[in-house]
């Protein structure tokens, strides 16, 4: 590591969150300026910063640090879960899931359904966005159709969406804070479920309690067994313990299986949905790269160490260093409004408070991902907030105060942090 510290080699970091809250408040529109090109941005700032080094040494620094083993691993991750996703959809896979879930589900669950339904499409597809796309359609229209305010209803689709966001195995934010804190998924998984498991409850309990409208007819459509199957095969085959690629591409050669024999995918269909997947993950693949290659260069700069001695010297205590993981990866994404970016930004930096602290990876990586899921699902200018408030034809600040579920594993992340849970030695692995 380099020993020259160095505040104003953090410069590019600061210009990059600034020009995307900036153009934010300035436009009203958090997505107005393209993050890509922020990050375009402040990455040419970085290869201009210290005059010392020769543009070529600097270029190598960047280089080296978009194309580190972990970043490059997370990008073929990020292939594969966007393709089978995808294809998945283009299956009916989507479709089907949505509709055997309300069709089990009686009225009086209608709203701890609409939460559970979202937890399971979220784990299963592993994208908050599309199980808010798949479900929130729904909602408004159950919501229409009973009486109840469509605020609550798309608060509950969100907090599902979060649920699995913050789980699945082929969602991207637990990939970066898994890849970042050097643990593995099916690890990761069990500490962060046993962390968030009370407030899922919580939140069934409240929404159980939450009159949902007059009687009317709330049924679901057709479904096919074997088209959940994929969803269901990667989610069991992760959590035993097998390769999450070999999982996520084994779930995507399913997919085509069920699709092709069924007659609901052709050749020409399948290959087209999984290149329409891939495409849809290049702007994350690209902001990674940029980002690891403009970390890498403030790295070499010295700005890392830096940031990483004014945190750790007003840390105290093992409790102090995972509240201290918890507060700057909240506070990344406040700016970023992205929980994916945050983890990105922030997880080097916390794995090294981790490795000073002996903060277990497993409880770092689950810290990451609770504490950025949490703001995520809570700003009205975030992604899922605002395509929920489209659907629903809300405003996204009406449904913030029924957004339980990211509030409740705020504080379930809290009281692991206070009370140090889950009990495990730790993982060094």
């Amino acid at each position: 590591m380099n020993n020259n510290k160095n505040p104003w080699a953090l410069l590019p970091l600061v210009l990059f969150v600034g020009l995307f809250v900036g153009s934010g408040l300035v436009t009203g529109d958090f997505y107005k300026l393209p993050i890509l090109i922020a990050a375009i941005i402040a990455s040419a700032f970085a290869l201009l910063f210290n005059r010392k080094k020769s543009l070529n040494q600097k270029i190598e620094w960047f280089a080296s640090g978009a194309g580190h083993p972990d970043i490059i691993i997370m990008v073929m991750i990020f292939i594969l879960a966007g393709a089978f996703a995808s294809a998945a959809e283009a299956m009916g896979a989507v479709h089907s899931t949505v509709n055997l879930a309300l069709s089990i589900i009686p009225q009086q669950f209608l709203l701890p359904g609409l939460f559970i339904i979202s937890c399971f499409i979220s784990i299963s597809m592993g994208t908050s966005m599309g199980t808010i796309a798949a479900v929130a359609p729904i909602s408004a229209g159950l919501s229409g159709e009973l009486g109840i305010p469509g605020a609550i209803t798309m608060a509950a689709v969100v907090g599902g969406a979060m649920f699995g966001d913050n789980l699945s195995f082929i969602s991207d934010t637990t990939i970066a804070s898994v890849r970042t804190q050097k643990t593995q998924m099916r690890d990761k998984f069990k500490t962060n479920f046993l962390i968030v498991l009370p407030a899922a409850i919580v939140t069934v309990i409240i929404l159980f309690f939450i009159p949902a409208g007059h009687a009317g007819h709330a049924g679901a459509e057709s479904y096919s067994w074997i088209k959940v199957l994929p969803y269901v095969a990667v989610l069991v085959f992760a959590l035993i313990g097998f390769n999450v690629m070999a999982v996520i591409f084994g779930g995507l050669v399913l997919t085509g299986i069920i699709g092709l024999a069924g007659g609901s995918l052709t050749f020409a269909s399948y290959f087209k949905a999984i290149t329409d997947g891939i495409a849809g993950m290049s702007d994350l693949i690209i902001l990674s790269m940029l980002i690891g290659g403009m970390v890498g260069v403030m790295k070499q700069n010295g700005g890392i160490d830096f940031l990483l001695e004014f945190i750790t010297k007003r840390i105290r205590s093992k409790k102090g260093a995972e509240a201290g993981i918890a507060g700057l990866v909240s506070v990344t994404n406040l700016a970023a409004a992205n929980n994916t970016i945050s983890i990105i930004a922030a997880g080097p930096i916390a794995k090294n408070i981790a490795d000073e602290f002996k903060i277990d990876n497993r409880k770092s990586a689950s810290i990451l991902d609770i504490f950025s899921c949490m703001v995520q699902g809570l700003i009205p200018y975030g992604a899922q907030l605002l395509s929920a408030g489209k659907f629903g034809n809300i405003s996204p600040v009406s449904i913030l105060p029924y957004s339980f579920y990211p509030v409740l594993i705020g504080i379930c992340g809290i009281i692991a942090i206070m009370f140090g849970l889950p009990k495990f030695t730790r993982n060094t692995k």
